[in-house]
């Protein structure tokens, strides 16, 4: 696709975001141009225009991996399953740490050098290898206290994140410290091997892969500084905290916002903006072989190591991105509680029910735990 066709694909894109989030609200029944009605609305909009930057402003469809080259990869981890695929985590131990400063926020970064030892046609792939992983800390003294693992969605990985989680609020008001790891190709290392997300289908599971790895390293640094430790996600980062809860059995309380069903399947849902020219790309995405490989990282096919009690599901009922299928089919395996913001997957970070909800979940975890 020239320069030229995606700015009027762009255009055209950009133009049909009110239309589309018109129809998604007037689809529910509810009166659009009341007061509840405009606010949805504008959330609903905001999910298309970062739909739209997402998708339309980035790298084009192109086909990186076909159908046929997954083949290997989907057989062999098929059968490994998700107990075997995923190898225990080498202890992190700590590169480098730094103090820093977003706005009147002081936080610490620590990096790790990290190898998930990946399945050998992933080392084949050339997806295997050390990278250095890094977190955002936000920890009260060496004493141990209940412990937040916030891991982000797609597109995040930034120190704002510590705003999204309101990790002062609840630090200060709930007690708990703050662990945010940066997924790879986010953040920090946007720049740095591996990238992810992108279009290959191998290599986003293997991103995920990574990013389970890393996240189970840390939550077993946490382990002797922590009284309570609760895992939370956000969309991309709910797959990655549901199976840190699965295999960490330390784990004493899952939260997922959002969810996603499959970060493969999401991205072919959301190519269709290119028109055509995405066709192929969508194809392979969706393959038999794709969804094979990808049963490794699937939610939907774990139980968390925390009781029902224990699980928090935030749906958005005007979800763009992730749909809101993900949420409902999630509670029907999970059971725990499922809350839905009345809103859109982005509004759902500004809510402030959302807010409450999640504190009340926290304050109950520690309180049951300690």
């Amino acid at each position: 696709m020239s320069s030229l066709d995606r700015v009027r694909r762009t255009v055209a894109d950009v133009a049909g975001v009110l239309p589309r989030a018109h129809r998604e609200v007037a689809r529910s029944g509810r009166a659009v141009f009341s007061p509840n009605g405009i606010r949805r609305l504008g959330e609903v909009a905001l999910d298309e225009m970062a739909l739209t930057g997402m998708t339309l402003t980035g790298p084009g469809p192109a086909l990186v991996r076909s159908t046929d080259a997954c083949g290997a990869a989907a057989e062999e981890l098929a059968a490994l399953g998700i107990e075997r695929a995923h190898a225990e985590p080498t202890p992190l131990r700590v590169r480098s740490s730094s103090r820093r400063r977003f706005g009147r926020l002081r936080y610490e970064r620590i990096s790790f050098d990290h190898d998930p030892a990946l399945p050998p046609t992933l080392v084949d792939a050339g997806l295997a290898g050390t990278a250095t992983a890094a977190v955002h800390l936000i920890r009260d003294g060496d004493e141990p206290r209940p412990w937040l693992v916030w891991i982000h969605g797609a597109g995040q990985g930034q120190p704002l994140d510590l705003v999204l989680s309101r990790a002062a609020r609840v630090q200060r008001d709930l007690g708990y410290n703050i662990a945010l790891p940066i997924q790879p190709g986010h953040g920090a290392r946007r720049s740095q091997w591996p990238p992810y997300p992108n279009m290959d289908p191998l290599g986003n599971v293997a991103g995920m892969m990574r990013a389970v790895s890393e996240v189970r390293a840390l939550v077993r640094w946490l382990v002797p500084q922590s009284t309570v430790l609760a895992v939370s996600g956000v969309s991309m980062g709910s797959p990655v905290a549901a199976l840190v809860s699965h295999f960490e059995r330390t784990v004493d309380a899952v939260a997922v916002f959002t969810p996603i069903f499959g970060l493969n399947a999401m991205i072919a849902h959301h190519l269709s903006r290119w028109g055509p020219s995405a066709d192929a790309t969508a194809e392979v995405l969706t393959s038999g072989p794709v969804a094979a490989m990808s049963s490794v990282v699937d939610l939907l096919a774990v139980q968390p190591a925390p009781p029902p009690e224990r699980r928090l599901i935030v749906g958005a009922w005007h979800d763009r991105m992730a749909m809101r299928a993900p949420a409902e089919e999630l509670h029907q395996r999970w059971g725990g509680e499922l809350y839905w913001h009345d809103g859109s997957h982005v509004g759902h970070i500004l809510s402030g029910r959302v807010q409450r909800v999640s504190e009340r979940f926290l304050r109950r975890v520690s309180r049951e735990v300690t």
